[in-house]
Parts: structure tokens; C-alpha cells; sequence
């Protein structure tokens, strides 16, 4: 018999040696107190309470307090393992339109950069970015996949891009199914309250710097950066569609890189919006490239104050042309890598304050550049 039961039986002794009515009324108090005794006690063995400590000095033991944990509860449920869902796009955005567009959660909660790859299937530099995530805090970052429908490879198990791939829907260069592709990846992304940066990449992008000079570079960053500006020429103002009007005005026309980074109130914000949205899909038609003007117009509109107006992926468009230049294995150069990281050509702004560190990724690169990179990288690289 415990301690505890013990004492109840000692007290329904007393009640039944002390009268004629008070023995019935002790019983039935008693037998609650039992109940509730017995109550507390498969409650504490079935929830596992952490262990208690007095509220007040060791000599009072009138009300008790759970030990704190050494573990924090996540604020937020964990996103899940696997990325795919049954839900269509409409059904998609609506629920991204619904989450928080503030980043939050405990100390614990660190915030989280989304990479989120636009691909045409393989990832011909997936070992690159394999080293590249390789050791670093899972919680700091999330992937996603956005590959054609019928693309089904799974890369092996330990692959930070297994079970990475989103529901996706076919894309043709130059139409507004490449928008729609980088709105279903933000979606998704947004689905994880913890993902605070979002950055679009192709499968043809690569890191410039480390994992930890990434993701303090975003994290840190008061700012989007999104490229947006007016282009008076005829592969900028020469796409604007007077149809458009009074919804974007020509004066409000803008282009610019389709590679972004963006703070997660701007990712709600895209995801949500229907208004320019439709206009683009009725009057950017073929030749009108809406994936290098819808979010740069989009941003220019309602969100300029927080934009830096600049991409972090390195591009060179030198060459002309409706494509920038591609990078092979004969191109590799530590010369050239240098040249992408250290902002010899460039300075910009960053939180304010002027940097050589202007981009983080560079593009294009082919599969024949993955031998190459891979030597460089831990020494040039950092990775």
C-alpha cells in the first residue's frame, strides 16, 4: 500500500469511530478524495509530467510547479518530410494566402531560407549543392523542387533534394506558366511558418560562397532583391500592352532578372495577388516574357520601399541575345569565379552600407562544369 492510499485509509477510520451521521459524510468525501488521488496519479504516469518543484523554500510543499524542460516546445509543427500534396494550384495559393506573412516562433526558431530550384528534370550540379548543404543545421533551411510532371526520379535517400519535388504542371520558356511555376514553389514554401527567405534558382545556378556567408547574407538583409526597373528600350517598354491600362500604366512598366530574393511578406504578397495577375494573363502574351515582368513590376507597385532592387544571382548577358552566356567546362577559371564573388566590377548596397559582395549565386553552368567546380570549391569556395 502506498503512502498515499495509507493515509486515506487511516482518515476513514476516524470518520467511521466518530458518530452516527459523520461516518456517511467522511465516506463520501473520502471516497472523492480517493478518486481524485487515483485520477492525479494515472495522469502523471500516463502524460509524463516533467518532474515538480516547490513554487516556495524546501520547508513548504503547499503548491507545486512543473520542472522546466531542458527542450523547448516548437512553436510551429514541423513541415513535412514529403512535398507532395493533392491539392490544385488554386487550392494551393488559397491556403499560402492564409499563412502568417510575419516571421515568428521561440528563441529556438532560427529563421529559415527557402532554395527553391526551377528545373528541367536531372540536377546535373545536385553534387555541388549536396557539399554545399552538407553539415550544416537542417532547420536552417528547406528545399524545393519545382521539375516537369513527368519527371519522376528520386534521387538517393540521402539527398537533400529526396522527396523535394512539388505537385508541378508543364512550363514553356517565355510564358506565363514559368510565373505560375515560381508562384506554386512559393506556395509551397510558404506552407513552412518557419521559412522566412525565399530564393529562386535553376537547376543551371551556383553557390558562390558558403552555406553560412548565404544564409547570414539573406537572414541578415532588411531588404528583398528583386531587379526592377524601366527599360525604355524595345525589349522592355516594347512588351508593355496598352491593354494593360489603368490597372499598370506604361509609367509603371517594369523588367528584370527572374532570379529573386525575397522576405516572406513579399512571397505572401505574390502568391495573393489576383489583380495584376490577371491582367498579365490576359495582355502579356508571347513575346511579352512575363517572368522578367510580373514580379518586377508587381514589386515596383506595392512593395518598393522594401526592395533592394537588385538580384544576388550573377548573370552575364554581355553576349545579347534572348539568352545569357553558358558556362562549360573549357570556361571554368578561378579567374572567372573570383570575378562573380568578389564584386570587381560592381559595388552595391547591403543593409545601408556599401559592399563588394554583391551576389551569391551565379548561372549558367552545364553538367560539363560539375568536375571543375568541385575541385575549386573547397578552397575558392569555401565548401
Amino acid at each position: 500500500m502506498n503512502p498515499r492510499t495509507r493515509r486515506i485509509a487511516d482518515l476513514l477510520r476516524e470518520c467511521l469511530t466518530s458518530g452516527v451521521a459523520a461516518p456517511f459524510l467522511c465516506c463520501l468525501s473520502l471516497s472523492a478524495l480517493a478518486f481524485a488521488a487515483s485520477c492525479l496519479t494515472l495522469h502523471l504516469t500516463f502524460f509524463k509530467f516533467p518532474p515538480f518543484q516547490s513554487l516556495f523554500s524546501a520547508s513548504h510543499h503547499l503548491l507545486y510547479l512543473p520542472k522546466p524542460s531542458n527542450t523547448t516546445t516548437p512553436h510551429h509543427a514541423p513541415p513535412p518530410s514529403n512535398l507532395w500534396h493533392e491539392m490544385s494550384d488554386e487550392e494551393l495559393l488559397r491556403k499560402a494566402t492564409t499563412t502568417t506573412a510575419s516571421c515568428g516562433g521561440t528563441a529556438e526558431e532560427r529563421k529559415k531560407v527557402a532554395f527553391m530550384f526551377l528545373t528541367r528534370g536531372r540536377m546535373p550540379l545536385a553534387p555541388l549543392w549536396q557539399r554545399f548543404f552538407h553539415g550544416h543545421d537542417s532547420r536552417l533551411f528547406s528545399v524545393y523542387v519545382h521539375a516537369p510532371p513527368e519527371f519522376t526520379e528520386e534521387p538517393p535517400r540521402g539527398s537533400v533534394f529526396f522527396q523535394r519535388r512539388i505537385p508541378s504542371k508543364p512550363v514553356q520558356w517565355g510564358q506565363l506558366s514559368m510565373v505560375d511555376a515560381e508562384r506554386r514553389l512559393l506556395a509551397n514554401a510558404l506552407l513552412d511558418p518557419l521559412n522566412c527567405r525565399f530564393v529562386l534558382l535553376s537547376d543551371s545556378c551556383i553557390p558562390l560562397f558558403n552555406f553560412s556567408t548565404v544564409y547570414g547574407y539573406l537572414a541578415g538583409s532588411h531588404l528583398s532583391f528583386v531587379h526592377s526597373f524601366d527599360d525604355p528600350r524595345s525589349a522592355g517598354r516594347g512588351r508593355y500592352n496598352k491593354r494593360m491600362w489603368p490597372t499598370v500604366s506604361l509609367a509603371e512598366w517594369r523588367k528584370g532578372s527572374q532570379w529573386f530574393a525575397a522576405h516572406r511578406e513579399l512571397a505572401v504578397g505574390i502568391v495573393s495577388d489576383r489583380r495584376y495577375y490577371l491582367v498579365f494573363r490576359e495582355n502579356c502574351r508571347p513575346l511579352c516574357y512575363a517572368d522578367e515582368h510580373y514580379i518586377p513590376t508587381l514589386v515596383s507597385k506595392l512593395f518598393p520601399a522594401r526592395n533592394a532592387n537588385r538580384s544576388v544571382t550573377w548573370v552575364n548577358w554581355s553576349g545579347g541575345g534572348a539568352h545569357p552566356a553558358a558556362y562549360r567546362r573549357r570556361d571554368v577559371s578561378e579567374g572567372l569565379l573570383r570575378r562573380m564573388r568578389d564584386g570587381s566590377t560592381s559595388r552595391c548596397s547591403y543593409n545601408e552600407k556599401v559592399t563588394s559582395v554583391c551576389f551569391l549565386f551565379a548561372r549558367k553552368f552545364d553538367a560539363s562544369a560539375l568536375e571543375p567546380l568541385m575541385l575549386m570549391a573547397p578552397a575558392l569556395l569555401g565548401f
